[in-house]
Parts: C-alpha cells; sequence; structure tokens
C-alpha cells in the first residue's frame, strides 16, 4: 500500500504543474471523465457533495459548474500545496461561483466529517493512493446520508488488446514526458506503478461490497483504462 507521507510529499513537489501534466498526459481526455462524473452525479440532485482527494480542485470546479446553483461542494485533500492550488482558482472565479464551495485539508482514513453529512462522495483518481482502500471506503460510507451514492472514477485495466500498447506507454513515455513538464520523473514512475497494480474493475467492485455499499455498479471508459463505479449506501447499511 502507498506510503502517505511519500505520497503527501510527491503531490506537494508536483502541484505547481499537476494540472498541466494531468491535461497534456491524458491527451485530453480527463475533460471527457469528469463529465461523464459530472453527468452521473446530476441525476441524483444531491444538495451536498464531498470530493475527496480533490487536489488542485479540477472535478470540484467540474460539479459547480454542472450541478444546480445552489448544492453545497466541498473539495478535500491532506495535501496543503493542492489545496493552494484549488483555492488560487476559486478566488479567480466570479464572486457568484465561489459560492458553496469550499477546500478543506483532511485525511481519507478519517475524514474530519460528521456522520451521515453528505448526499453524494466523489473520489477521482485518488482511491489508488490511498493506504488502505477498505478502511478510505468504510470512511465513505461512513459520511454519506442513507441513500446516498458514491462516485469512483478510477484508472482500471484496459481491454486486452491495448495492454501491450497501454503499458508500454505507462512504463517509457509517461514519465519521460512528465519529468520534462513537472521536473519530477520519479513522481509519474510511482504514479505508473499503482495504475499498474490497482485492480480491475470487478475486483474493485467487490471491494466497494466488501466496505457495506449497495447496488454496486461499474462502467469501463476509454477502452477499459478508466473506470467509474457507482454505490449506495443503504439505509440499513453498518459503519465500523
Amino acid at each position: 500500500m502507498p506510503d502517505p507521507v511519500a505520497v503527501n510529499s510527491m503531490f506537494a513537489r508536483i502541484a505547481g504543474r499537476y494540472d498541466l501534466a494531468n491535461h497534456l498526459l491524458s491527451l485530453g481526455l480527463d475533460y471527457g471523465w469528469r463529465r461523464t462524473l459530472v453527468r452521473a452525479v446530476n441525476r441524483i440532485s444531491p444538495s451536498a457533495v464531498l470530493d475527496l482527494a480533490t487536489g488542485s480542485g479540477d472535478v470540484a470546479f467540474a460539479l459547480r459548474r454542472g450541478l444546480a446553483p445552489g448544492t453545497r461542494i466541498v473539495g478535500m485533500d491532506f495535501c496543503q500545496p493542492m489545496l493552494d492550488q484549488a483555492n488560487v482558482k476559486k478566488s479567480a472565479l466570479p464572486v457568484a461561483s465561489q459560492a458553496n464551495l469550499e477546500f478543506q485539508q483532511g485525511d481519507g482514513l478519517a475524514l474530519p466529517v460528521p456522520d451521515a453529512s453528505f448526499d453524494a462522495v466523489t473520489i477521482s483518481f485518488g482511491l489508488r493512493n490511498m493506504a488502505d482502500r477498505d478502511r478510505s471506503l468504510r470512511e465513505m460510507l461512513r459520511v454519506l446520508r442513507p441513500g446516498g451514492r458514491l462516485f469512483v472514477l478510477e484508472f482500471s485495466q484496459p481491454q486486452a488488446w491495448l495492454r501491450p500498447f497501454y503499458f508500454f506507454y505507462l512504463r517509457r513515455v509517461l514519465p519521460r514526458i512528465a519529468g520534462l513538464i513537472t521536473g519530477d520523473r520519479a513522481a509519474y514512475v510511482y504514479l505508473n506503478e499503482t495504475i499498474e497494480q490497482f485492480p480491475a474493475r470487478d475486483a474493485l467492485a467487490a471491494e466497494i461490497r466488501q466496505a457495506g455499499f449497495a447496488e454496486v455498479n461499474a462502467r469501463g471508459l476509454t477502452f477499459g483504462t478508466v473506470a467509474l463505479h457507482e454505490a449506495t449506501k443503504s439505509a440499513a447499511a453498518s459503519v465500523s
């Protein structure tokens, strides 16, 4: 499992160039993945959303644009330099667009949030960086209201025909390009390794069920390289 101290330090080092690297390394596909996530969240018309592992806030801002204006959106991350980037972007928005949008520091393994506080929890490309995925998922379950919905957007294992090309890109191409953009090639070697080792859709769905969620489903995006998992906190769910 990832070392939280090392992960925090890594994201702190690349915070200033993180957005640019994401857009270039995904060939711009990250915009479409976020739109897919926001459409899914919008279907449940939440009044309050927690965006966990928000980083520089791209998902939180997409939610702000795509959900009803009165929706409360909280972006949370444990890396303060990433949150600093999010707050810089927030300060550039019109005042009306800043309403009901806030960024807070918080540990995904011990969320500083009361039970049953949110209608939806989103986490995008952050679950694989948690030191204990089961504990993190149970924390997400705890802070959801009964009937609330979890949305996990994460890298997955691609379709078989694509795997040789995809893993060549992850291992050989991505770290070199990322090193030029961010000056930290090692950070993207780590990210490549976490992507390769992350469970496929069915295995992750099983982990989400094991954490106590119901109605778990997943769909692959971009030939299976990314997946969107959705799950519900049932009224009878117990959190331990």
